[in-house]
């Protein structure tokens, strides 16, 4: 039971993990990017468009990582090239995602997903590791996307911490004036992070409307674009750290549905708000906390022109 519980919550982190990998990076380009939410939505409906109309489950996810790199781009134009507010521009862009979604949507509602394409998403079981006790049915029991997300954090961490240009980026989110005075591109690597950013959450968006929902319904990330901001702080911006936070996270998403068969005599509703509220305390300790550990990126959310300096 145990082990079902575990594998479950593995599959409901899954669309967190990816965005939460994508704001990341951004953030550690020193971009603040909220519109998180938009961007999934964004790949949650295209991704679900593509698949319906093609049954082709790669060119569904492609188009759906598009998607979110468009709106990523969309962040990109207005804070970097245009210099608009951050904050402003990231709620405007969670704002368009969901209208956009909708939009798109509308003819998708109750529409489900062709058999080929669940063929393709079905459980693959991972030679010789699936067959280890306890962990082979909890980490190596999956549909092809879990894995995917198991190796984006591994390269993204060796990325960060093995590689020049992982130095490089870390560097622009710290001091983006001494970054720029030693050679580094700033406006190239925010526009490229930002964009991948948008890249992971729209293939975050896409898990849940091809994966773990495989019908179209309306808001279908349900506000797993605001948790992954959290996330990221719980996270103190570490990609490992992600495997932990996106799988708590997902295990309080489905811990209510999986209590109601014992009859536990407390609210349904009490129990779905799970990880709104700890989201909510995750913020509170963050913000009490103050140690360099728990600050983010020092250039984080701040603006930076050349030629005001």
């Amino acid at each position: 039971m145990l082990t079902d519980f575990l594998n479950a919550a593995i599959v409901a982190g899954t669309p967190l993990l990816f965005a939460v990998l994508g704001e990341i990076l951004v953030e550690r380009s020193g971009k603040l990017n909220l519109g998180l939410e938009g961007m999934m939505l964004m790949g949650a409906v295209i991704g679900f468009q593509v698949g319906l109309h093609t049954s082709n489950s790669l060119l569904a996810i492609c188009m759906a990582m598009t998607a979110g790199g468009c709106g990523g781009l969309i962040f990109a134009l207005l804070t970097i090239t245009l210099r608009a507010n951050q904050v402003v521009s990231g709620l405007a862009l969670t704002m368009f995602g969901m209208g956009f979604s909708s939009f798109v949507g509308k003819s998708l509602v109750g529409e489900a997903l062709p058999e080929t394409m669940k063929v393709f998403f079905k459980v693959r079981p991972v030679p010789v590791l699936a067959d280890i006790p306890f962990i082979g049915p909890v980490f190596f029991q999956h549909d092809i996307m879990v894995y995917v997300g198991f190796i984006s954090v591994i390269i993204v961490s060796l990325y960060l911490y093995h590689t020049r240009w992982g130095l490089f980026l870390r560097a622009v989110g710290e001091n983006t004036a001494a970054a720029d005075a030693a050679g580094i591109n700033i406006v190239l690597y925010q526009y490229l992070h930002v964009i991948i950013g948008g890249v992971l959450s729209g293939l975050g968006g896409a898990y849940l409307s091809l994966v773990d929902v495989p019908a179209w319904q309306d808001n279908i990330t349900t506000g797993r674009g605001w948790i992954a901001i959290a996330l990221v702080i719980f996270c103190k911006w570490n990609p490992w750290m992600v495997f932990l936070g996106a799988y708590l996270f997902g295990g309080l998403d489905i811990i209510g549905f999986r209590l109601q068969k014992y009859d536990i005599p407390i609210s349904q509703y009490l129990i779905d708000m799970l990880p709104y509220l700890v989201t909510i305390a995750i913020l509170i300790i963050s913000s009490v906390r103050k140690s360099r550990g728990s600050a983010g990126p020092a250039e984080l959310g701040k603006p930076y022109f050349r030629e005001e300096k």
